[in-house]
């Protein structure tokens, strides 16, 4: 029997249509006002710029406004924490995007940081990890929750489960875990230098691939019946997981390209919606 697809692009195309209406219904409600997301990018990088133009048009698409800021690469770390600050003083803006990475000058952390709880739409800041963390109300990493949203809009059970994330970075791995176990899931976080890390993925009923590296993650690690989520992408259209013999033989799986990374852009932007929401309807 051939795996459930977990297919992000699907639903990630429903859910603009459902945010394009609730977008309408504020404008009607607010005599015009929409939510403005400020995405910052620092630097000439041509992968970032792409990044950060396709979550402009994202929010065109649902009717929303985007606010690009750009910056040269010889941005100090006061200058752009300047800039932070008067996004988050500016009431016409209710979400703020700093496009990961920045020049190595930069102190990255402390930039994230400066971030306003309520404006921190991509989840990045450590208060938001934190309260997020212990169950309160914070926005999630984006990635990290569009997985969680994929895995609720196709029912996948995650109570009780045994799921193991392999990756540990601040702004996936760990709150994937995070985010895992607050759903009730017991969650083993592996990596790249975890020792018989196939013997832990064998016992896994949810399989998160978050290391970095192409299909690092073998098929013969996972078992039968496990639900596979693939959070890379690499050239050749390959994830972190090695996809191709697990199609046809584990319960579902995300595709490579079209599952986790249209729930990213997706997820940040229904965090924007929502953000607009609370402070304009």
């Amino acid at each position: 029997m051939s795996a459930l697809v977990l297919d992000g692009k699907a639903l990630a195309q429903k859910t603009e249509e459902e945010l394009s209406a609730r977008v309408a219904v504020l404008k009607e409600k607010s005599g015009g006002q929409t939510p403005i997301l400020a995405t910052i990018l620092v630097g000439d990088d041509p992968a970032s710029a792409t990044y950060v133009k396709m979550k402009g048009n994202a929010c065109r698409r649902i009717g929303m406004d985007s606010m690009q800021v750009e910056l040269p690469s010889s941005t100090t770390t006061e200058e752009l924490l300047a800039k932070i600050e008067a996004l988050n003083a500016n009431p016409n803006v209710h979400g703020i995007l700093l496009q990961h990475p920045v020049p190595a000058q930069i102190d990255e952390r402390a930039c994230f940081d400066a971030i306003s709880l309520e404006k921190d739409v991509d989840g990045v800041t450590c208060l938001g990890f934190g309260r997020m963390a212990m169950g309160e109300e914070a926005y999630g990493c984006a990635t990290p929750k569009g997985i969680m949203r994929l895995l609720e809009a196709y029912n996948i059970e995650m109570e009780g489960k045994h799921a193991v994330v392999v990756g540990r970075s601040p702004i996936l791995g760990k709150p994937m875990a995070a985010m895992l176990l607050n759903a009730n899931a017991t969650v083993t976080i592996c990596h790249s230098r975890t020792q018989d890390l196939a013997e832990h993925i064998r016992r896994a009923d949810i399989v998160v691939g978050a290391v970095g590296k192409p299909e690092f993650i073998k098929a013969e690690w996972i078992k039968d019946s496990a639900v596979v989520v693939d959070a890379g992408y690499h050239p050749g259209g390959v994830g972190d997981i090695e996809l191709g013999p697990l199609t046809e033989r584990v319960a579902a799986y995300t595709p490579v390209p079209g599952g986790v990374g249209p729930m990213t852009i997706n997820t940040l932007i229904y965090q924007s919606v929502d953000s607009g929401e609370r402070k304009i309807g």
